[in-house]
């Protein structure tokens, strides 16, 4: 999967003269949290609510709310945009434009091709990916267990669940906080099986085998 089948494109931009009153009223219309600044479709900065936030004037501040207004309707995009930002290309796979956000601690990447401003992907984008590659929303078994690291162990389990009249909606693996020689497995499965026969086959194959649904 790669970064320009989930991004959000058109992306919503402003032009570096736009007011932060018009970056705020963009975000509360479109429901979004990061937002380009873009003159002519080249990328010149973002602005995050955070950013906008970080503005704002303090809880403590003897300004009132006709004031604050004044300051935000008169202060432009291009005053607080942040210009130093990481980018990624349409053809990046989801994983590496999912590194780059959680290494750098940022919630959106704009997309960039050929010098153009051609979609974003956030944060929120990447629970979206993982809820549609895991299957959540569709239900199902969810089975969760350790195998032994090896060619062939994680298909072993997928053949028990297709033996007993499953069939597998989403397989992943990873080594993180499985014991040396193993790896941890969740497998996703659907059907109208026998879902106790595979509880019972799995459990005396395996150790710490987890059902979850039905």
């Amino acid at each position: 999967m790669l970064v320009k089948d989930w991004m959000a494109a058109p992306v919503f931009t402003v032009g570096t003269e736009a007011s932060v009153s018009e970056v705020v009223n963009l975000m509360r219309e479109k429901k979004v949290k990061h937002i380009p600044v873009a003159v002519d479709g080249v990328l010149k900065g973002v602005i995050s609510d955070r950013d906008i936030k970080q503005y704002m004037p303090s809880k403590g501040t003897s300004l009132d709310i006709y004031e604050i207004n004044y300051l935000l309707a008169k202060t432009k995009a291009s005053e607080i945009m942040k210009t130093k930002m990481l980018t990624t290309s349409p053809e990046t796979p989801v994983e590496e434009a999912a590194m780059l956000l959680y290494d750098n601690n940022i919630g959106c990447l704009p997309v960039v091709d050929d010098g153009k401003l051609v979609g974003i992907i956030s944060d929120r984008d990447m629970y979206r990916i993982l809820v549609e590659i895991t299957g959540a929303r569709r239900g199902g078994v969810r089975i969760s267990l350790p195998v032994e690291d090896r060619p062939g162990s994680i298909r072993e389990v997928g053949d028990v669940a297709r033996s007993h009249g499953f069939r597998l909606q989403s397989i992943l693996s990873s080594n993180d906080k499985a014991a040396p020689g193993q790896r941890y497995v969740v497998l996703r499965v659907f059907g109208n099986g026998d879902q106790q026969a595979l509880k019972k086959e799995l459990e005396a194959k395996y150790q710490s085998v987890r059902f979850k649904g039905s």
